[in-house]
């Protein structure tokens, strides 16, 4: 079977490490033996089992969460970006490239549906995402529109609850 058809395919996990994934998900910092006893197996087994897991590519990392507002980028917002019509899989690829490489961007989504991309930006203020948007986004040569919505608060679920 080659990679991309085991990539496809759901991997088959039991309990336990549901469980370790929920506990490392809520605190990717815990301590191995914080690990074993939030999921109550011995300390060498939670060590082993998240390893596996890792090797399996089911936990590919382990992220910190920045406050964006301590860092001055209070301001959140999404960015709905349509491309222009022809070469769509080099404009697809310029403009991810591009979206990537800004301080301001907290993430980038290549979606189907209206919008082509959604572009998570974090700025310092109204004025800041204005320029932003038109200097950055709309001002790029593959970009026929946008649509820019303020975050106003969010809340992030780090496993889906049906996984759990």
């Amino acid at each position: 079977m080659s990679n991309s058809m085991k990539n496809r395919q759901a991997a088959a996990i039991d309990d336990t490490d549901r469980t370790i994934i929920a506990a490392v998900t809520a605190d990717a910092r815990m301590t191995n033996s914080e690990l074993a006893a939030a999921v109550g197996i011995a300390p060498s087994t939670a060590h082993g089992r998240l390893r596996a897991l890792v090797e399996r590519g089911l936990i590919s990392g382990f992220t910190a969460s920045i406050d964006q507002a301590q860092l001055g980028r209070g301001l959140q917002a999404l960015v709905g970006v349509t491309l222009r019509p022809g070469a769509r899989q080099a404009s697809i690829i310029d403009f991810a490239d591009h979206a990537r490489g800004f301080d301001e961007v907290v993430q980038v989504f290549f979606l189907g549906g209206v919008d082509d991309f959604m572009v998570h930006v974090a700025v310092a203020d109204s004025s800041s995402l204005r320029r932003f948007v038109v200097e950055h986004i709309s001002g790029h040569d593959r970009v026929a529109s946008t649509r820019t919505n303020i975050i106003f608060d969010y809340h992030r679920n780090a496993v889906v609850s049906s996984f759990r």
